[in-house]
């Protein structure tokens, strides 16, 4: 009768009122589209030679499904977005125009599994040019290489299953030329010799292989560690300017590699041997850099330096990253002295061995699960898994600020009415992860953030729950607490700041009054009635009402000033206005479910989360919401 539709989301029907007044419904879509704007962050945490310098001046990298070029110092971002789950490797061809990427496997929109990939593109339209491999890599495409000898006329791709084939292919006409089982060790990287295409390199757990590749075959020889000791990994390796290799390895040797010719008998006709050993950083070697005038560069791991070496391997320079960059990922050549850095802690850096670097893109380092916007300015919040509070400009596209959670352990900022931080026995950081924000809309309440703690993995911790709120001009904390023994999984301010509400993985809602600026909450009520965790929650307009959505595909009204009150008669609110509305379920996002219950989520998390997760980019096929700072022309 128009009064109410229904839908079905995993077999559980689902009622949505129909609001009053409403025209005559349309079925063609809006004729707004949006366009992706800028892409926050870097993947560097597990993620090698995936930082390179175009033609055009354009660095290219990668993140999620998307992959940016970014134009300095100009700052702006192009995207290639024909990826429809993770980029897993990155290749630029010797032009320095076309680029090769490689993705895992993953799920389409309708549940269907979508087969790793490479896909060869031109940067300059951003166009695919072949798409290569589909149905013949299992799991994801680890590791891929253009030759160099015949001006990139063929692609080595190695991929993620337990064997790690390695194949070749033609890059002009898509076809597999050789392909042969690789190794059950993990492979980490792979390298046509630049002399000579017919000549292969492969390295990763405990191996150094050396492939030559004839016909339709390709054959390998084992390099020879002799007398030194083999390493765990050898997670890098370059061609010197003599045609030598030199392999960067977990133990911080660099390894130089020559070719023994064979002495008849029993001796191989020929063998790899190690002709010297460098010793370079303190832990791994994770990245080697040959420069145009000859040098070579290394980054370390457990050390954070950055080397420099003479051609015979003598040291020359060093430079140590700051602590809050991590670790060197990659490294890049730029133009002049210039260099580019890409780090573990998701990092792009930018400057000289002279001068030192700064940071021109930065991250999160693990899953992102909080975004709250400004009401006013363009600038918006983020947390994590990584414990880590991120204020960006959306501007600028840069991070304001970022603050390490565990550091308000020692505050000063602790009133008498805010507990004193958990404390975990087994990890170093004392605080969760950080599953939501929450900014403040009223400017008349000048405090910031409410932040919501998940569960402290240690078992010898049962309860390790807490929410924060903090101030965003002084990054003080200004007040705290706990509520229930399970997962904090959504907080919200009313529009006029006078409530918090905190929805837990206990089916609760717990209600805050707020008084003295943002520096005083008291508990006022608890809404009770969900049958499973709380995924969402928005208030009305006016302050007095909560809307929520549960794991268990409800939808709830609560009257808040009233006491807490479950509204029964849902057709009664089904005009009411909200301040938001970031929950999944209702009348006013119906149609786009389809798409939302198919999402990937971790298990209990199922896929509620999937329109809220903003900062963690997807690809076009997974239909996720991304950010923008303003709308496409």
């Amino acid at each position: 009768e128009g009064v109410s539709v229904k839908m079905f989301l995993r077999g559980r029907p689902i009622t949505m009122y129909v609001p009053s007044g409403l025209g005559p419904l349309r079925a063609e879509l809006p004729p707004e589209r949006l366009q992706l704007d800028w892409v926050y962050g870097y993947r560097g945490r597990d993620s090698r030679s995936n930082l390179h310098v175009l033609g055009s001046g354009e660095l290219v990298y990668f993140i999620a499904c998307v992959v940016v070029l970014l134009q300095l110092p100009a700052r702006r971002q192009r995207h290639y977005l024909r990826h429809s789950d993770c980029v897993r490797c990155l290749a630029v061809h010797p032009d320095r125009l076309r680029v090769a990427t490689g993705q895992a496997a993953g799920v389409d929109k309708d549940g269907k599994p979508l087969q790793p990939i490479v896909h060869i593109w031109d940067s300059a339209t951003l166009q695919t040019l072949q798409q290569i491999g589909l149905g013949s890599f299992e799991r994801g495409v680890g590791s891929l290489a253009f030759s160099t000898a015949d001006q990139g006329a063929f692609l080595c791709v190695v991929d993620d299953s337990n064997e790690h084939m390695m194949s070749v292919w033609d890059c002009a006409r898509g076809t597999k030329q050789a392909e042969v089982k690789s190794t059950n060790e993990s492979v980490l990287t792979v390298e046509f010799n630049p002399r000579d295409s017919s000549s292969i390199v492969s390295s990763g757990k405990s191996h150094v292989f050396f492939w030559t590749w004839s016909g339709g075959a390709l054959t390998k020889k084992h390099g020879i560690f002799g007398k030194y000791k083999k390493p765990k990994f050898i997670q890098c390796f370059l061609f010197d300017a003599a045609g030598a290799l030199l392999t960067g390895d977990s133990e911080g040797n660099i390894l130089t590699w020559t070719r023994t010719p064979g002495k008849g008998g029993k001796v191989p006709p020929e063998m790899y041997q190690i002709g010297q050993q460098t010793r370079a950083h303190e832990g791994s070697v994770f990245a080697l850099c040959r420069r145009r005038d000859g040098t070579v560069l290394s980054g370390g791991g457990k050390d954070r330096r950055l080397l420099s070496w003479s051609p015979s391997l003598e040291l020359l320079h060093e430079v140590e990253l700051p602590e809050s960059f991590g670790a060197v990922r990659t490294i890049a050549e730029g133009p002049g002295e210039e260099l580019l850095v890409g780090t573990t802690r998701n990092a792009l850096l930018r400057g000289t061995l002279g001068s030192g670097f700064t940071p021109i893109v930065q991250g999160h380092t693990d899953e992102v699960w909080g975004l709250a916007t400004h009401p006013n300015c363009c600038r918006f919040l983020t947390c994590g898994h990584d414990r880590q509070l991120c204020l960006w400009d959306g501007r600028e596209h840069a991070l304001a600020w970022s603050l390490a959670l565990e550091e308000t352990q020692g505050d000063s900022a602790h009133g008498p009415h805010v507990p004193p931080m958990s404390l975990c026995p087994r990890v170093p950081v004392p605080l969760s992860p950080c599953l939501s924000v929450s900014r403040c809309p009223c400017p008349a309440v000048p405090v910031s953030p409410c932040l919501s703690m998940s569960r402290c993995p240690c078992p010898t911790v049962p309860v390790s729950l807490r929410w924060l709120v903090l101030d965003t001009g002084t990054r003080q904390l200004l007040a705290g607490g706990s509520d229930g023994n399970e997962q904090l999984s959504v907080v919200r301010f009313s529009p006029d700041g006078t409530f918090l509400a905190i929805g837990s993985h206990d089916n609760f809602i717990y209600i805050y009054s707020v008084a003295e600026g943002g520096r005083k909450f008291s508990r006022f009520g608890r809404c009770t009635g969900h049958s499973s965790f709380i995924t969402h929650l928005d208030w009305s307009k006016d302050g007095r009402f909560i809307m929520s959505n549960s794991g268990d595909y409800e939808i709830l009204y609560w009257d808040v000033a009233g006491g807490c009150k479950l509204l029964r008669n849902r057709f009664e609110s089904r005009d009411r206005e909200w301040a938001s509305y970031t929950c999944v379920l209702g009348f006013h996002v119906f149609g786009s479910q389809s798409r939302v219950r198919r999402a990937r989520q971790p298990r209990d998390q199922r896929a509620l989360h999937a329109r809220r997760r903003a900062p963690g980019v997807a690809g076009r096929e997974g239909h996720q919401r991304l950010p923008v700072a303003r709308p496409a022309r």
